[in-house]
């Protein structure tokens, strides 16, 4: 656009109505805060709880400010990012804990120890480790073994579910999704099938097979660090569920594609191509990854033991450490972190011992209910963020134990819901879509939603 010399540049209406769309969208997240204030008022004068009853808020301003920076946390979380802003789920954390603080909510010290810093540790050297094992080509090695020996469709799918599932339950599901969904990829172009299912399969037996450990994701390490719940007895509990649930993602993906899997037709050989990896690299990462374990199972403590191998990994003189920077997912550490902060100061000012036996009573240690209580709060606000409002309820149930099993198991089996019901999901429909393959919501709905119902009846019913 020309403008006379002097005369300041006439912005297009586009870009104006741009601001203002974006500023509308800002009003109506803080319109749905309110709402989501006024909702919780109502629902705890139902429940005669009188935690946030008008008089309670005007003679408690601390609690007032910290049921606000709870809510509107919580919001931009559910959203993912607050409208018009570039404030991420990351952010919302940050920002909401440094205003607890600031506000006087709690106090800087008070903040420091909210954060359950063997969460951070354990998820910290879980990513270094995982980040050495896809650097030095492992993953690659376990797609060539898996592609040599297959050569039907049925075949490929049970063994791209079973590889996911059983890796996902020992490493961070989010990071296997990351390295298998390209290799995968490329795989079922060279044979020219549909690839759709076999992304679903990755999404959902990454999902599946994360349940049976405290390492397979994020909410399981929470869980595991809050309810000091032994590593083999996690495992012990739910590994049946991991397993029923990585058959049942098999049958209803193959039920679904019936076209692509009940056929007759097989597979030409395929030739595994060029693998590139490091082999000492390989070897290391994949030694100590075992050792881990065994020391997992062995009941040393899980974070120590993360942190250790993962700070091994790193004295190589093979590996720059910036590479294995880069595959950390800080801004998760970061929402973990914030995350602590912002519920602990609502714990702190609002929810009472007395509060919190009350909502105990609301039948939260029947299974089933503890079971559709999680899985709901987490397809509304994620499945991290969901374990964390429930920690003071569990806290006070008669069996804290099976109850925090029964929340890992809700929360994790939840995410096969929706395309949006977990990171490994977007993980995997993100990098499809960089490859030209489009992987729909109502897609993955039609597979994810009788997975996500089967496995949860399964789970509450074997808990």
């Amino acid at each position: 656009m020309e403008t006379r010399p002097g005369q300041a540049p006439v912005q297009p209406a586009a870009t104006n109505s741009g601001a203002l769309r974006a500023r509308m969208l800002v009003w109506i997240a803080v319109a749905l805060t309110a709402a989501a204030i006024v909702l919780g008022i109502l629902g705890a004068r139902h429940f005669g709880l009188q935690l946030l009853s008008m008089d309670a808020l005007r003679a408690n301003a601390t609690a007032s400010v910290a049921v606000v920076i709870f809510t509107a946390t919580y919001l931009v979380i559910a959203i993912g990012k607050l409208p018009g802003y570039h404030l991420d789920r990351a952010g919302a954390a940050l920002l909401g804990a440094s205003l607890m603080v600031g506000s006087g909510v709690m106090s800087l010290d008070q903040a420091y120890r909210a954060i359950d810093f063997d969460t951070i540790a354990l998820l910290l050297g879980m990513m270094i480790v995982v980040a050495n094992l896809r650097l030095s080509g492992f993953f690659r090695l376990v797609n060539n073994w898996v592609v040599t020996r297959t050569h039907h469709p049925l075949v490929l799918l049970t063994s791209i579910v079973l590889v996911a599932g059983a890796l996902s339950a020992f490493l961070v599901n989010d990071t296997i999704c990351l390295a298998m969904t390209p290799l995968v990829l490329d795989l079922v172009t060279r044979l020219k099938r549909d690839p759709v299912p076999y992304l679903l399969a990755i999404a959902m037996a990454s999902n599946v097979g994360s349940t049976a450990t405290i390492t397979g994701n994020p909410q399981n390490m929470i869980i595991g660090g809050l309810s000091h719940i032994p590593y083999g007895t996690f495992a012990g509990a739910l590994w049946p569920v991991a397993a029923v649930g990585l058959f049942l993602t098999i049958l209803l993906i193959a039920l679904a594609y019936h076209g692509e899997f009940f056929t007759r037709e097989r597979f030409s050989t395929v030739v595994a191509g060029p693998v590139l990896y490091h082999g000492p690299l390989v070897v290391k990462a994949s030694l100590l990854t075992v050792a881990m374990v065994i020391l997992f199972f062995a009941g040393q403590p899980v974070a120590k033991v993360a942190i250790i191998g993962g700070a091994l990994l790193l004295f190589t003189r093979r590996l720059k450490p910036e590479k294995v920077y880069s595959e950390i997912d800080w801004p998760l550490l970061l929402m973990f972190v914030g995350l602590f902060i912002v519920v602990a100061g609502l714990e702190a000012t609002v929810l009472t011992p007395e509060i919190a036996a009350r909502i105990g009573r609301l039948h939260l240690d029947s299974v089933p209910i503890m079971s559709m209580v999680t899985a709901g709060l987490s397809n509304l606000v994620s499945n991290v963020p969901a374990v964390l409002v429930l920690k003071p309820f569990v806290a006070n149930l008669q069996d804290p134990t099976r109850a925090w099993l029964v929340v890992a198991m809700a929360s994790t089996l939840a995410g096969n819901l929706t395309l949006v019901g977990s990171v490994a999901n977007l993980i995997v429909a993100q990098r499809a879509r960089r490859h030209g393959v489009k992987v729909g919501f109502w897609t993955y709905f039609k597979v994810g939603a009788p997975l996500t119902v089967l496995t949860i009846l399964f789970g509450a019913w074997w808990l």
